[in-house]
């Protein structure tokens, strides 16, 4: 046969390979045709950019008295400002002891301008209706004044919504706040309504250059409880505990 039948062929590949490696070969195949007797030119250097960025313009101030702040509440500066829909931010007298905080407004209640309608809304009333109270002895207040297209309030404008909604609460100065869900809950008390509720808690809010401190509890949405019945009973607790102590 006059051959080496006996030949390792990996050993044979890699060490060709190893050749043309050290030969500067580093690709088999390129994308495009290189002229590989061309003079290589060395492309000037990339004129650097700056890598600063400008800082976000910080947001206005908020308005410091109450009028001018539902006045300006209810306009094109606030972070929903420009959507569809009619403003429904915050419904009752402003000198109530109780502040109830909601997320956002219903399905149902563009059509019907006011916040909780539909089920939501009578298993509301009758929760107020339980504890003695009623829409008309109740500040109502939606943490975003119009609906979102999603249902729920998008994170980038949450944290504005947030601080609005505490200077709202402080302008307002009630005894008492209950948080219905959890971005209320963490609007307040920096936890959702699964770690926040079973209790009354203070919260320290700023007035202009005045410390406001306000009682709050979680609880549960209604919308939640129509779909979980079964934690209405922990909800009463919630609503014992809120109004334990409030008319002394």
């Amino acid at each position: 046969m006059g051959a080496d039948q006996n030949l390792d062929w990996h050993a044979v590949a890699a060490s060709a390979i190893d050749w043309w490696i050290d030969a500067g070969v580093d690709a088999s195949v390129d994308e495009t045709p290189r002229d590989w007797l061309a003079a290589i030119v060395t492309p000037p250097p990339a004129t650097r950019r700056s890598t600063a960025v400008a800082e976000a313009a910080p947001e206005p101030a908020l308005p410091a008295t109450l009028d001018a702040f539902l006045a300006w509440r209810q306009g094109e500066a606030a972070p929903e400002g420009t959507w569809p829909g009619a403003y429904l931010t915050s419904q009752g007298p402003t000198d109530a002891p109780l502040l109830v905080l909601l997320d956002v407004p219903e399905r149902e209640d563009g059509e019907s301008g006011q916040l909780l309608s539909g089920a939501a809304g009578r298993l509301f009333d009758r929760m107020l209706a339980a504890i003695g109270h009623s829409r008309a002895s109740i500040h109502l207040v939606a943490l975003c004044g119009k609906r979102p297209l999603a249902g729920r309030i998008a994170p980038e404008i949450e944290e504005r919504l947030i601080e609005i909604a505490r200077h709202h609460i402080a302008l307002v100065a009630p005894k008492r706040v209950l948080l219905l869900g959890n971005a209320p809950s963490r609007a307040l008390l920096a936890a959702d309504v699964a770690r926040a509720r079973g209790s009354l808690r203070g919260v320290n809010l700023i007035k202009g250059t005045e410390k406001v401190t306000v009682e709050a509890i979680a609880s549960f949405h209604p919308r939640f409880l129509l779909e979980r019945p079964a934690q209405k009973a922990e909800a009463w607790r919630d609503l014992q505990l809120l109004i334990e102590g409030l008319d002394t």
